[in-house]
């Protein structure tokens, strides 16, 4: 897939023609990171956005006793780094590549050009952070308000609707469930047998497909 076909998929993008996203991908660079690689430390300066092209990277913070809480993973199509292309803050946690990654790179001078260019391009990046905004209020609401299993419940549902809503084909272990939630893999791996035990999910080898929609919602506190 070539540059301009990867970030016309990306909501930031999605709305410009094909010819202004190729203007865009004239100014990007791309970037390969090996497993576990950072490629963006908390607190460094922030001065470009970031496409996963291939790969996936986790966005993550790490506390002082070195325990590590998973903000977000992200695969082909996700992005992150958008609000240093608006101010020149800080990064605000690490990113940290789970496997082989290339990355699509947007510095920030050239986004400004680009959107002197093309302002609606701002309407994107409106929406984008809008969107951005509302998961973090629903992730802060359910670590309040829910108990470990509506968290991993919610967890479910949003990756499977990152998709067509049904099917999670997202590779994420026990492990990195656990550090999304607050929780232990021990946990996740109990919770996740009781709701393939209540037939609301059902887990291959590569998927986990959910099977009852209406009652992994209720147990997530959505109903």
């Amino acid at each position: 897939m070539s540059v301009t076909e990867t970030l016309s998929k990306v909501p930031l993008f999605a709305h410009l023609t094909e010819d202004e996203v190729g203007r865009i991908a004239q100014v990007t660079r791309a970037k390969t990171y090996p497993q576990n690689s950072i490629i963006v430390f908390e607190n460094d300066p922030g001065d470009a956005m970031y496409v996963v092209d291939r790969g996936q990277v986790k966005v993550v913070l790490i506390g002082e006793d070195g325990r590590e809480v998973i903000l977000s993973v992200l695969g082909d199509g996700d992005f992150f780094g958008e609000m240093a292309l608006i101010d020149d803050l800080p990064r605000s946690a690490h990113v940290i590549a789970m496997e082989r990654s290339t990355l699509i790179v947007l510095y920030r001078d050239d986004f400004r050009r680009c959107l002197e260019e093309t302002p609606r391009i701002a309407l994107g990046m409106l929406q984008a952070l809008s969107r951005r905004l509302r998961r973090a209020d629903d992730k802060i609401g359910g670590l309040v308000l829910l108990d470990v299993p509506g968290r991993i419940a919610r967890l479910l549902i949003e990756l499977a609707d990152e998709g067509d809503g049904t099917t999670i084909s997202r590779r994420i272990t026990h492990q990195t469930m656990g550090q999304m939630v607050g929780s232990s893999r021990e946990t996740i791996s109990r919770t996740i047998k009781d709701l393939v035990d209540r037939g609301l999910i059902r887990v291959s080898r590569k998927t986990i497909e959910i099977r009852d929609r209406s009652g992994l919602e209720a147990a997530a506190g959505l109903r």
